[in-house]
């Protein structure tokens, strides 16, 4: 009813998983509130569903004749390169951007800006006239995705209790595998269309089109939802932040003991946060703050350094080295390894929470890195030089070595199911939850820059890495994989069952990562009231 809307009450109280629908005459709106958790992080993810959209968007055309030649870029390795890692760029900037404006005007509305930028960007796309246009189009379409993979996490990790924020942050990961398998699914389809092969240009047009779509319900669903509370308390905001908290966490019952508690740490931790000062991108890199934030930064470049996303940007010329021949049967190889990616992910989300970060990430990149080493030793061992249309792929299995073929692929297909319930979700809800609220947002846009610039770098680098050092890429990868299992063990605590006010003392305790499982949450609450008297110490320094 209107009587609902006042400053006391901003929200309705909740009745259901969607709340009633909400009529101001005078403005002629029609406003809907959801307040479930698990309703608000899944919509939320249709951000990272863009991420994936925009992969198969290009996975599934980089060996297509009719965009090759549309496009010019047939005979580079290095401006086909180029082209798919433009996007990239834009990620890049855009999670800097998203760093400062949802700090400035809310991570909902930086959301909604993601989402618009995304719609014009598949625009310009669906409609390229030459290659010009095509890169001005991916590098929006990247600033949108950039944009919503940095707020998107945050936004979730400040509005999930902190009993299964691993899970609504993992959603994050499965709408990227979703977008990827979707999209694929229609650009396998266009694949068939008359003249794919021979210049008909509705084999990427009509994928490029449809990818707006989610950019269209993106900017729909975000508008009935509540704001962040921990941003609604860094405003002063301080009873639209209880009422969030009680309609996210209790029913709108905002004498709960377990509300109570959580509003209780967040002003302390806020009070902390105002007596250091103004925050700024600088002030991720002082004392007590810049160990995290390289631990932020180094766990999206890990991420990008397993070579996941190689996998899946250029997984056709992959497929190709295996000794698949023939459109169909390497595109069906494909589609199988992306429906893997999404059944994959959902035991991450069901058990991140039970599991802990620090196993998942240990052992996910340790098994990443054995099936790398043998995919390698396979194609060193039983491949040899050849010579295609494409200078990416000249190392292949004989067509006829059925055995180290299905082998190969077989290795492949078990490092993307270590990805899938690893680090594709974890990389995602680590860097979240590490930060204080001081500098959270400007923090996690320097880990997603970080995950884009090297995703910039790899999108580039590949195809003329495969072209120099040939099967010798997948011993890169597995060593890559082996430092970041190191690293992880030695540098980060476990963050599982506590609040983010919780994390933060943690990370300031001095105690090592690899004991931080055994400290218990009842005695980091009990250090929070006195965090504002005490100096962070750099642990992870």
């Amino acid at each position: 009813s209107e009587n609902s809307i006042n400053k006391k009450h901003p929200y309705p109280r909740p009745t259901s998983l969607l709340r009633s629908i909400v009529f101001t005459n005078n403005l002629h709106l029609i406003m809907f509130k959801v307040t479930n958790v698990y309703v608000i992080g899944l919509f939320a993810t249709i951000g990272g569903l863009l991420f994936g959209c925009d992969i198969s968007s290009m996975s599934g055309l980089v060996s297509n004749q009719t965009y090759m030649d549309y496009f010019g870029v047939a005979d580079s390795p290095a401006k086909a390169g180029a082209v798919v890692a433009v996007m990239s760029a834009g990620s890049f900037v855009g999670a800097l951007v998203a760093g400062v404006l949802s700090d400035k005007l809310g991570r909902k509305e930086t959301i909604l800006i993601a989402a618009i930028c995304w719609i014009v960007g598949s625009t310009l796309m669906c409609a390229a006239q030459n290659l010009g246009m095509l890169i001005v189009g991916r590098i929006i379409n990247g600033f949108a995705v950039g944009g919503a993979s940095m707020v998107v996490p945050v936004y979730q990790s400040e509005i999930a209790p902190r009993n299964i924020r691993g899970r609504i942050v993992s959603f994050q990961q499965w709408a990227i595998t979703w977008g990827i398998l979707i999209q694929y699914l229609v650009q396998y389809g266009c694949s068939y269309v008359p003249g794919a092969d021979t210049g008909n240009t509705a084999v990427f047009r009509i994928p490029w089109g449809i990818q707006m779509i989610w950019g269209i319900g993106l900017a729909i669903f975000i508008l009935g939802f509540p704001q962040s509370p921990r941003w609604l308390a860094d405003k002063d905001r301080w009873d639209e932040c209880l009422v969030v908290l009680a309609d996210l966490h209790a029913g709108g019952d905002t004498n709960n003991e377990e509300v109570q508690f959580e509003y209780r740490e967040i002003q302390a931790a806020v009070k902390f946060d105002r007596e250091q000062g103004a925050n700024s991108y600088a002030e991720c890199f002082k004392q007590g703050y810049a160990g995290r934030t390289i631990l932020g930064m180094c766990i999206q470049m890990w991420s990008q350094l397993t070579g996941m996303n190689v996998m899946m940007y250029y997984i056709t010329f992959v497929f190709q080295g295996a000794g698949l021949q023939g459109n169909t049967a390497n595109l069906t190889a494909s589609l199988v390894q992306y429906i893997l990616n999404v059944l994959m992910t959902i035991p991450a989300i069901l058990y991140l929470d039970r599991w802990g970060r620090r196993p998942t990430l240990i052992y996910g990149a340790a098994a990443m890195s054995i099936f790398l080493f043998i995919v390698g030793a396979i194609m060193g061992g039983r491949g040899h030089a050849v010579v295609t249309d494409n200078p990416s792929v000249n190392w292949s299995l004989d067509p006829s070595d059925k055995a180290s073929s299905i082998a190969l692929i077989v290795m492949i297909y078990l490092f993307v199911c270590s990805f899938a319930t690893s680090w594709g979700p974890c990389s995602w809800t680590y860097p979240a939850e590490i930060f204080p609220l001081r500098i959270r947002s400007k923090a996690v846009a320097l880990a997603t820059a970080t995950n884009w610039a090297f995703n910039t770098g790899l999108a580039e680098w590949a195809p003329p890495m495969m072209e120099a050092i040939q099967y010798k890429a997948y011993f890169f990868y597995a060593c890559m994989n082996l430092a970041a299992c190191i690293h992880v063990y030695f540098a980060c605590p476990e963050t599982k069952g506590r609040t983010l006010e919780e994390v933060d003392v943690l990370f300031n305790s001095g105690i090592p990562a690899w004991k931080s499982s055994h400290v218990a949450t009842e005695e980091l609450a009990a250090k929070i009231e006195h965090t504002d008297n005490e100096k962070p110490v750099d642990v992870t320094a």
